[in-house]
């Protein structure tokens, strides 16, 4: 007579089930760095993770443990930690800019209901997760991905809207488009108050 398996009347431990977090997380890229020691190689981990509210506020980490699980919890932690509140325009954008970082170059340029995102990569990362969901956009430079996310979080520091132009000149803007206040939000360019043309582009405005 064949001896019949015993089943064990041990209960498993139910698995902890994952809190779906409020913010947006993406992980850009993950690194494998090895370093050779005397009894071989030994590996590790970094992750780089971008996270928002998808409602202006974004930031990017850059977490670094022995497993892959380790490194995108710090990556994400230190994202949430660098947070920043950043100037949109609805869905888009106010005006067009230029973010450099570290060999990397990002253009950013507003785009209108229905474009989409035009972006890949680690910058469609960091639009997706600031709550742009109309923008046109164009990586130039380094591809490295800590270097083009870094870019895109220095271009949207760069946005400002008229109102916030407004307060800073201690002047009411009327009448404010995209073009105006891209021209607003650069001081770099100058500007020939005593040409007529001026004058006329003022006054017309504020009829």
């Amino acid at each position: 007579m064949s001896a019949q398996p015993r089943f064990s009347q041990r209960r498993r431990k139910p698995v902890p089930e994952e809190e779906e977090s409020e913010f947006f997380e993406k992980v850009v890229h993950i690194n494998r760095c090895s370093k050779v020691v005397k009894g071989g190689r030994r590996f590790s981990f970094a992750a780089l993770v971008v996270v928002g509210d998808q409602n202006g506020r974004v930031g990017y980490g850059y977490g670094k443990a022995q497993m892959v699980p380790d490194a995108i919890r710090k990556g994400t932690e230190q994202a949430r930690k660098a947070m920043k509140l950043y100037f949109l325009r609805g869905d888009t954008i106010p005006h067009q800019v230029h973010g450099k970082a570290d060999g990397g170059r990002v253009f950013l340029r507003p785009a209108r209901p229905g474009t989409g995102i035009i972006a890949g990569g680690g910058v469609r990362a960091v639009l997706e997760a600031v709550g742009i969901k109309n923008i046109l956009s164009k990586s130039m430079g380094s591809n490295n991905h800590l270097a083009v996310v870094t870019a895109t979080i220095q271009g949207l520091q760069q946005l400002r809207t008229a109102e916030v132009i407004s307060d800073i000149r201690g002047e009411e803007v009327k009448g404010m488009s995209m073009a105006s206040s891209a021209i607003l939000a650069s001081p770099s360019e100058p500007v020939d108050k005593g040409s007529d043309s001026t004058e006329t582009n003022l006054s017309d405005t504020q009829k």
